[in-house]
């Protein structure tokens, strides 16, 4: 045996001998570094807050920085293939909401596999839209919208995030129940849509209570109604739109990071732990209320569980109504 080929044998045996050893010792130092929590959508949205509502409590629990990295594009595809793809060692996360489970059944050829290629962390919490009109509309409730929706069919549009997003699949669920056609105009995520709808670019929207409750209260949107099957704690007075015009009408989301898949699990478990600990932190969960938000913590089995629930449940829904995103 020549010299070289020995040394590389040596090389190999080394490697395999110490190579675990390595590998534990960076988990058990973890987190050694900053965290990056990508949100697959503009600044601005629902995800947006909601990971920059949660990240610095986190941060300060965890003793590193956990940075919020924008990567819209393609209705949160781009965002999510980059984690799917991303060395599992617990520094790149991906925040998620319902497209993550719907997008991969409305695409020829999804990037990633919802449950296949993530790790469950845990869920943070689930919360009702807002449906919100221009105030130069002369509409003041759900009905009203609807009449003149019928009245002008093709006419009024609302803003959307994208393609199988959360204001895109409540206004087409709006659609479907009232009989009508408003027309959904996409942008790159909930922040640019928002901003539309108040400059009146789009007469009314579909966007999250925690993104849009502000404007509200300035008065630059007027909210008609609520989406979920219950009025909002954040906005007691403004009815549901299943009690002012579409009976049985109800469309409410959830969020919760992700890691990639074959993440060690201890990570996964220190991840989740400080989660929750954040989440039940008395100013989080202040500001939450505030926002209309409700607080869900879960264990990453359970998320695991929610994830392949809702993606077997869209999966039928896309199916049946024969949607597509081109």
């Amino acid at each position: 045996m020549n010299k070289n080929k020995y040394l590389q044998y040596i090389a190999i045996f080394v490697s395999l001998v110490f190579a675990p050893a390595g590998v534990h010792a960076q988990v058990d130092a973890y987190p050694a570094k900053p965290i990056r929590l990508v949100v697959a959508f503009a600044p601005g949205g629902s995800l947006d807050l909601i990971s920059r509502m949660i990240s610095p409590k986190m941060s300060e629990y965890l003793g590193q920085q956990i940075i919020i990295d924008n990567r819209p594009g393609a209705s949160g595809n781009i965002g999510s293939e980059l984690v799917a793809r991303a060395v599992p060692d617990g520094y790149t996360l991906l925040n998620v909401t319902l497209p993550f489970v719907v997008n991969p059944h409305l695409v020829a050829r999804a990037p990633y596999h919802p449950s296949n290629d993530f790790a469950a962390i845990g869920m943070i919490c689930n919360s009702p839209s807002l449906v919100t009109v221009h105030p130069s509309m002369p509409v003041h409730n759900v009905n009203e919208l609807l009449a003149l929706a019928r009245a002008r069919p093709g006419q009024i549009n609302y803003a959307s995030a994208g393609i199988g997003t959360n204001p895109h699949i409540a206004g087409e669920l709006f659609n479907h129940m009232g009989k009508i056609k408003l027309v959904a105009v996409h942008f790159k995520g909930g922040g640019p849509g928002l901003i539309a709808a108040m400059s009146g670019e789009v007469s009314a929207a579909f966007t999250n209570i925690a993104e849009t409750s502000t404007f509200v209260r300035a008065k630059r949107l007027r909210a008609i109604a609520v989406t979920s099957s219950r009025r909002s704690s954040a906005f007691p007075e403004l009815v549901t739109v299943a009690e002012s015009g579409l009976p049985g009408y109800e469309f409410v989301t959830w969020f919760g990071p992700l890691a990639p898949a074959k993440t060690p699990p201890r990570v996964v478990s220190l991840l989740n732990d400080n989660l929750r600990k954040t989440l039940t932190t008395p100013e989080v969960a202040k500001n939450f209320a505030e926002r209309g938000l409700h607080i869900t913590t879960s264990t990453p089995e359970e998320f695991a569980a929610h994830v392949r629930k809702e993606s077997e449940r869209w999966a039928s829904v896309v199916r049946e109504r024969g949607m597509r995103a081109e």
